[in-house]
Parts: structure tokens; C-alpha cells; sequence
């Protein structure tokens, strides 16, 4: 007997071993148990067995440091499982329960496989490796209705146009960008496994669907009886810790290829041509995504880059606004008119605050009034409106796309996931009634609807109080910018080393950026705790799915982070400046701090602002967080094991150590996505770089999230999905409601609607329409009137000040109150509204109704696909049938006869 085959009998008789060891509590061997090597009657015998094995166990550690394959280099590794030894009281429970599940699991034909802890970096650790045998995989296939190749297909795919060609630098290799041929496909039959393309058993299913086989498996099989109940679900089992982790193996490692030539290496190939930051401008491999990660993960990628895209067009029309604010700011009439000594110069203003502020002139303003020109000039209206119609455009093609990619990914006929609809052990262990299931004719755990309405009375007011808590840090922060302001003027007065920088750094801009700052950081301390808040919630409901679980914590952490992030931009957009009285009867919060007041060019300038710092700083540190928290994190944990290299320890070790993507993972990078489109689409009016900023964000984001999901983060368990769930329907609320927003900043917050106003009503100079509508806007008030604990201690050479809204002068019989040309500019405000809200959703609806769903090649291509599919079937029936009935040609023909019939009837329902 040679060496090679002596080493080979040894490892059989090693794995023989260790299943038999394993069906007794994956206890390990002690070096008794080997004696069967070679006898322990001499002392060389001894010794050559000694030498056998340290030689043999040489050659596992140097297999097993890349191998996502058994000890034996063939059967691949679909799933692991980790626990410790517990030395708490019920360690001896745990200990009956793995026992029990693994006993189920090899019943069910699963092959299972233990790393005794001994092998292990941490010395601590057991790893069960479990592999799905070829007929476990064809009976599951079909229980769980997985399609696969029957034929290759012969529908071209789309043909590269003249835009295609000139996209060349952006496109991915043909074969990164289709890893594999388009196929036929239908629903694996065991019974009909020769119509099936099988070249080889062991490629046949892909890694995804074999180990959502095998969670599957999991997630059902039972592991004892507790309290007259079955236990059964490997989420149960890693809720009460019996098991640490259960994860899918990756490919092998990131940074380079398999070494065996019979297994690709997909992580390799998603981390060279996706996950990389160099190719930010590159197309992405959806196929391949969508084959390593699954159908769920996909589609989140898919959405990404399609909203990347359509965010493309917004920017450049954004940007080519604010150009054409930035080209015509030096021309624009009114801040010419503010910034002329000899008129903005001579109108004197009324204080800012009580006491404190002085008298100032307009001129002052110069600087801001050119930068508010920037995003409030004609083009507003004109970028309201398109992203109108950009929302509706993107919905609607998002609808096209989602239609394309049910067809491309064999999601035609979906059927809701079976994992998302599973019971929670949550829910199964708070369950003390059963009920009959009338479908499945089985008693499921059941929770009457009196012992639940608690818990939905404390997290809806839990929810309520949050969204009073964020009114109120709102409040408060209008609280400081009230207070301090006035410290700021006095500052800025006094200050001689500021006075050169007045003219553009005002106590308006200063107050503004300071509170944006500290809204920002409240922001995100309310975001942080109330994420925890809200899980912790709704655990406390009960949901019976997984499903249930995620609409509703989805519900509470959008509504909250939608009053979180926007109720500082609604409150600048709407409230501010609008309620201030005029001087000598302002108006108070809290009869103390008198209301803000907007700058004389108005409020848009202050939201933009805003809007820019906490839309800016929420993306940064969204990105900063995703990239430096899971390489910290893993970091440390590869610190905490014996050696600090990943190259030292083996694949399911290093997989073990990575972040876990949880089944929220996805959640979150929805909401994260979703809350910036409501930034990019609820006040786009006031800020047309929203797009343009919003793309740059998601271009990183891409590969951000790509570079974690490929190197940082265990491998997911795959899911189907064929759409992105309930965001569809949160983003069509944001869209409409959108509209609203924009025509309100446009009609209140902006001045362009009062310049229309004096252009066409009052103005008295045709050359020049808009020449003395600065001195038009601004009321005039008479010093003397002012109350004496609100009148500045200056010395002064005049009688009036000026101060912002259309107003009688003190001279009228009817003073400060509101003239004629207020109702005129309010008249016109609200038809302005009226009239952008109809004509933007004539458009809309115009465009859903011409835009169909399902672009017409793709239903088309989805019949075309439907005939050939039954026609391949009906051959395939009709050849067994043939062989079956070749001695009664009668019974054949007549079988031949209904067959023929089935296809018509198909053809003629196409």
C-alpha cells in the first residue's frame, strides 16, 4: 500500500470516527480512540502512528485554512453552526438540545461535520460544518418551488445601441456582467430531474439556493419537547443561546481566487469589479449579486443604482439653476437696490431684538441678499416644478425596471417568502393558547387580541411621546437662536476685529449656522436612543411573523425620523417669520423671547441652510459609521483570537468573525435611502444642489455598502423578494406630498412671488419693473410708538425705521394695519399654489397613465418564455410517453391528442 492511500484510509477511518463521536454529543477524541490505526502492541508501532497522525493532522490545518469544502475536499460546506461549552446551570439542557437537533438534522439527510474546540483560535469555540447531499437539495428544491435551467434561451439579449458604445469606460466585462446564460427555466421536479440541464450535480444549485435550502431545514427542524410543547427552528436555538451563530460560508477570500479549478470564487469577483472605490463609476453586476446574495439583497442594489441614475438628470438641471443663480446675482435688481449706498444705505431697519439691538441699515445685508439670489431667482419655479414631474418620472420607470428585473430574475410568478411568513420564537414562547389553522389543518400558537391591545396602547404613546420630545428639542433650539442673538449682535458690535467681516458674516447667518449645528447633533442623539427604543417596542407587541415584525417597526422608525429629521426644515419653511407682529407689538414665545424674523430677502437662504447642514452631516456620518464600525469592530475580535492574521485560521473561522448582517440590515439602508429622497424631493425649491449631493452621496454609498457586504459582514442567508416592499408605497406619499411642500416654499418662503406682484401691479417703471421694489416691501414704523421697554438706548437723528411686510405708514388712520397689497400678495400666493399643484398633477397623472408598467418587450418576452416552457414540457411528457407506451399505439395517440390540447389551450390564454 502506498502513502497516498495509507493517508487515505487513515482520514476515512478519522471521519467515521468523528460521526460516531458526534451521534454521542460532538464530544472530541482522546487518543484512545485512535488505536485502531495500528495495534499498541510495540513501541515502532507506536511511533508510526504517532507520525501518521501529526502528518495527517499537518495536512487537515493546511486544507482547511480556504476551504468552504468537508475534511474530505469534496462535499461543499452549505452551513455552519458555532457554540461553547456553557458552564451555567443549563448547560446540560443546551447540551441535550444540540444533541437532539443535530440527531434531526442528519434524518432529514443533512451530513454534518464537527470542529472540536480543541482546533479552534480561541480554544473555545465548536463549529459544526453542514453539507446538503444531492437528493436532500432536488427534494427541497421542489418543496420550495426553485426554478432552474431547462434550455438555454433563445431570446437575444438587448442589443447595444449608439449611447451604449459611447458608455464603454462604465460598462463591466461581458462576462462579470452575465456570469451565466439566460435560460428557460421552470419548477425543479425530482420525478423529472432529465429535463433538467444537470452537467454536474455538485455546480448544479447555486450557493445561494443551497443554503437557503439548508436555512430552511433549519428553521424546521425540531430539537425536543418543553412544557408538553415541540420545539423546533434554529432562531429559537440562537435566541436562547444554545447556539452562538449560524451563517452560510463565503466563497473563499476576498482578495484572491479560488486556488481550485473547479470553484469560482464569487466574493473575489464581486470585490475586483464591485466593491472596489475605484470603480465608483462603473456599472454594477447585478447578476452576480443577485446569484451570491440573493434575490432581496439584490434588488436593494438595484434600486440604488437605478435612483443613482435618475438622480443624474436632477442634478444637472439642479446645478445648471444654481449657475444660472450664481451668473445673474451681480445683475439682480433687488440686491443691487440693497447693496446702493444711496438706498439701501439711507433705510434704516428696525432693532432685531429688544434693548439690546441697535438701529441698522439695510445695506448691511449686501452680501446675503446676493447669496439668497442664488436659490431664490426665477429658476425656482421652474425646478419646483420639474422635480414634479422628475418624481413621477422615476416611480414610473422604477415600475418598468422592477417589471424588467421580475422577468430577468424568474420572479414572475413570486410567491411570498416562506422564512418572512415562519412564526417567531418570540412569539411562540409568549403564546399560551393554540388555534386550529383552517389551511394547513395544523394547531399554531395563538394570542388573543385582548392580551396584545396593552402593548399596542404603550408603543403607540411611546412613539407619540418621542415625536413630542423632538417638538420640543425643536423648540428648544428656536429657544437658543432667540437667546443668543441678541449676544451675538452686541458681540459683533463691540467687537472691533469683526468689523470687516460684518458685511457677510451677519448675527442673522451667525445664530442660523450655530442652531443648524446643534439641531443637527440633537438629531442624531434622538435618532440613537430611539432605535433602540423602537426595537425594544416592538418586541413588546408580539408580532407573529418576521414579516409583521418588520412592517411594524418600520412604520415607527419612519414616522419618527420623519418628524426627526424635517420638523426643523417645515417649522424655517412655514412657521418662521410668518407670525412675528411688527414693532411695538411683536409677538412672544413664552412671553418672554420674541419670535424670529425672517432676513429682509426672506427665509429661504436660513432653510437652505439647514437644510444643507443636517442633509450634508447625516451622509457623512452615515458613511463614516458604515466603513469604520465593522472594520473596528472586526479588527478587534481577529485581536481578541490567538493570532492577529486572517491567513492563520480556517474559512469558517474567519466567516465567524466577521459583523453579522441581521435580517434588519436591509431595513435600515432602505430608511437611510428613503429619508434622503424626502430631503431631495420635499424642499428641493429651496435648494436645487439637493440632487447633486444627494448623487455624490450615492455613489459612495454603493460602494460603501458593496465593500462592507464583501469584506466585513458574514455571508447573508438568500431571500427572495420582487420588489422593495412597503418603501414603493412610502415613497409614492412623498411624492405627492412633495408637491405641496415645494409650491408652499415657492408661494411663502421665497420672495418671488411678491416681486411678480409689484412687477406686474405696481411698479411704475417700464424700463426698469422691478426698480424701488426693495422700498415697496418694507413698512414703515414710527419711532415714538415703540413701547419703552422694547426701545434701544441709542442716540439717534431720526424718526422711523423700516421693517419687512406690507403694512399702513403711522400716518394712515389705520395704522400698522395690513394694506391692500398684502391681500393682493397673498391672493396670489394661494393661486400660485392652486395653480402648480393642478398643473404638476395633470402631469403626473398624465404620465402614470401613458407610462405602462410593464414596458411591452418584457411582456412579450415573459409570453414568449411561458410558450416555450410548455411546449419543452409537453415534448419532454410526450417522449417519456412514448417510451412508457410504446406497445399500444391507440393509448398513445390519444395521449398525444391531450397533450396537443394543453398547448393550444396555453397559446390561446398567451
Amino acid at each position: 500500500m502506498g502513502d497516498p492511500d495509507l493517508l487515505e484510509m487513515v482520514e476515512e477511518e478519522l471521519r467515521s470516527l468523528d460521526a460516531r463521536s458526534a451521534l454521542q454529543g460532538g464530544e472530541s477524541m482522546s487518543s484512545g480512540e485512535t488505536s485502531f490505526l495500528i495495534g499498541e502492541q510495540t513501541l515502532p508501532a507506536k511511533r508510526f502512528n504517532l507520525f501518521l497522525r501529526r502528518r495527517l493532522m499537518f495536512q487537515r490545518l493546511e486544507q482547511s485554512k480556504d476551504s468552504v469544502f468537508f475534511r474530505d475536499g469534496v462535499r461543499q460546506i452549505d452551513f455552519v453552526l458555532s457554540y461553547v461549552d456553557d458552564i451555567k446551570k443549563d448547560s446540560d439542557i443546551k447540551a441535550e438540545r444540540r444533541k437532539e437537533f443535530e440527531l434531526n438534522l442528519r434524518k432529514t439527510g443533512l451530513e454534518l461535520e464537527i470542529e472540536d474546540k480543541q482546533d479552534s483560535e480561541d480554544g473555545r469555540t465548536y463549529f459544526v460544518k453542514i453539507h446538503a447531499p444531492w437528493e436532500v437539495l432536488v427534494t427541497y428544491a421542489e418543496v420550495l418551488g426553485i426554478k432552474m435551467p431547462i434550455k438555454e434561451s433563445d431570446i437575444p439579449r438587448p442589443e447595444c445601441t449608439s449611447l451604449s458604445y459611447m458608455l464603454g469606460p462604465v460598462k463591466l466585462p461581458a462576462t462579470v456582467k452575465y456570469p451565466h446564460p439566460e435560460y428557460f427555466t421552470a419548477h425543479f421536479s425530482r420525478h423529472r430531474q432529465e429535463l433538467f440541464l444537470i452537467e454536474d450535480e455538485a455546480s448544479f444549485f447555486p450557493s445561494s439556493a443551497r443554503n437557503r435550502i439548508v436555512y430552511y431545514i433549519l428553521s424546521r427542524c425540531p430539537f425536543g419537547v418543553e412544557d408538553g410543547k415541540k420545539k423546533f427552528g434554529i432562531e429559537r436555538l440562537l435566541t436562547s443561546n444554545t447556539y452562538l451563530s449560524a451563517y452560510p460560508l463565503h466563497d473563499g477570500q476576498y482578495w484572491k481566487p479560488s486556488e481550485s479549478p473547479n470553484h469560482v470564487n464569487e466574493r473575489y469577483i464581486l470585490r475586483q469589479n464591485w466593491a472596489r472605490f475605484s470603480y465608483f463609476y462603473k456599472e454594477q453586476p447585478l447578476d452576480l449579486i443577485r446569484n451570491y446574495y440573493g434575490e432581496k439583497i439584490g434588488i436593494y442594489f438595484v434600486f440604488l443604482g437605478f435612483y443613482t441614475e435618475m438622480l443624474f438628470i436632477a442634478a444637472v438641471v439642479g446645478l445648471a439653476c444654481f449657475v444660472y443663480g450664481l451668473f445673474s446675482m451681480e445683475g439682480n435688481p433687488t440686491s443691487t437696490e440693497i447693496c446702493d449706498p444711496n438706498i439701501g444705505g439711507k433705510i434704516i431697519m428696525c432693532p432685531l431684538c429688544d434693548e439690546v439691538c441697535g438701529y441698522w441699515r439695510l445695506n448691511s445685508t449686501c452680501s446675503a441678499s446676493k447669496f439668497s439670489h442664488l436659490f431664490d431667482n426665477e429658476s425656482t419655479v421652474f425646478f419646483a416644478i420639474f422635480m414634479g414631474i422628475w418624481v413621477t418620472l422615476f416611480l414610473e420607470f422604477w415600475k418598468q425596471r422592477q417589471a424588467r428585473l421580475e422577468y430577468e430574475w424568474d420572479l414572475v410568478d413570486f410567491e411570498e417568502e416562506q422564512q418572512q411568513l415562519q412564526l417567531r420564537p418570540e412569539f411562540e414562547a409568549m403564546c399560551k393558547h393554540r388555534k386550529l389553522n383552517t389551511m394547513t389543518n395544523e394547531m399554531e400558537p395563538y394570542m388573543p387580541l385582548c392580551h396584545r391591545i396593552p402593548w399596542y396602547f404603550v408603543s403607540g404613546a411611546t412613539v407619540t411621546l418621542w415625536m413630542a420630545l423632538v417638538v420640543s428639542s425643536m423648540v428648544s433650539v428656536i429657544v437658543y437662536r432667540l437667546s443668543v442673538f441678541a449676544t451675538f449682535a452686541s458681540f459683533m458690535e463691540s467687537e472691533t476685529s469683526l468689523q470687516h467681516v460684518k458685511s457677510f458674516f451677519t448675527p442673522q447667518l451667525a445664530t442660523s449656522l450655530t442652531g443648524s449645528c446643534l439641531n443637527f447633533i440633537v438629531i442624531m442623539i434622538l435618532n440613537f436612543f430611539y432605535e433602540k427604543i423602537s426595537a425594544w417596542i416592538t418586541k413588546m407587541e408580539i408580532p407573529r411573523t418576521y414579516q409583521e415584525y418588520e412592517s411594524s417597526l418600520t412604520l415607527k422608525m419612519f414616522l419618527f425620523q420623519f418628524v426627526n429629521y424635517y420638523s426643523s426644515c417645515f417649522y424655517v419653511a412655514f412657521f418662521k417669520g410668518k407670525l412675528v407682529g411688527y414693532p411695538g407689538k411683536y409677538t412672544y414665545m413664552f412671553s418672554k423671547w420674541r419670535s424670529e424674523e425672517c432676513d429682509p430677502g426672506g427665509c429661504l437662504i436660513e432653510l437652505t441652510t439647514q437644510l444643507t447642514i443636517i442633509m450634508i452631516g447625516r451622509q457623512i456620518f452615515s458613511n463614516i459609521h458604515e466603513a469604520i464600525y465593522p472594520l473596528v469592530f472586526n479588527w478587534w475580535r481577529r485581536r481578541r483570537a490567538r493570532t492577529n492574521s486572517e491567513k492563520l485560521y480556517s474559512r469558517w473561522e474567519q466567516d465567524h468573525d466577521l459583523q453579522i448582517y441581521g435580517q434588519l440590515g436591509l431595513f435600515y439602508e432602505y430608511l437611510e435611502t428613503v429619508i434622503q429622497f424626502g430631503f431631495v424631493t420635499l424642499f428641493v425649491a429651496s435648494f436645487p444642489l439637493a440632487p447633486l449631493l444627494a448623487l455624490i452621496n450615492n455613489i459612495v454609498e454603493i460602494r460603501v455598502d458593496a465593500w462592507k457586504l464583501t469584506t466585513q459582514y458574514r455571508r447573508p442567508v438568500a431571500a427572495k423578494a420582487h420588489s422593495i416592499g412597503v418603501w414603493q408605497d412610502i415613497l409614492y406619499g412623498m411624492a405627492v406630498l412633495s408637491v405641496a411642500t415645494n409650491a408652499f416654499i415657492v408661494a411663502f418662503t421665497s420672495d418671488i412671488i411678491p416681486r411678480l406682484v409689484y412687477y406686474y401691479a405696481y411698479s411704475k417703471n417700464s424700463s426698469e419693473p422691478l426698480k424701488g421694489y426693495v422700498n415697496n416691501s418694507l413698512s414703515v414704523f414710527l419711532i415714538a410708538d415703540f413701547p419703552n421697554h422694547t426701545v434701544p438706548s441709542e442716540k439717534r437723528d431720526f424718526t422711523t425705521c423700516r421693517y419687512r411686510d406690507y403694512r399702513n405708514p403711522p400716518d394712515h388712520e389705520n395704522k400698522y394695519v395690513h394694506n391692500m397689497q398684502f391681500w393682493h400678495v397673498l391672493a396670489a400666493k394661494m393661486t400660485f399654489i392652486i395653480v402648480m399643484e393642478h398643473i404638476v398633477f395633470l402631469v403626473k397623472f398624465l404620465l402614470a397613465w401613458m407610462i405602462p408598467d410593464v414596458p411591452k418587450d418584457v411582456a412579450e418576452r415573459i409570453k414568449r418564455e411561458k410558450l416555450m416552457t410548455v411546449k419543452i414540457l409537453h415534448d419532454f411528457e410526450l417522449n417519456k410517453l412514448k417510451d412508457n407506451l410504446r406497445l399500444n399505439p391507440d393509448e398513445l395517440n390519444k395521449q398525444v391528442m391531450i397533450e396537443g390540447n394543453k398547448v393550444e389551450l396555453v397559446n390561446s390564454m398567451l
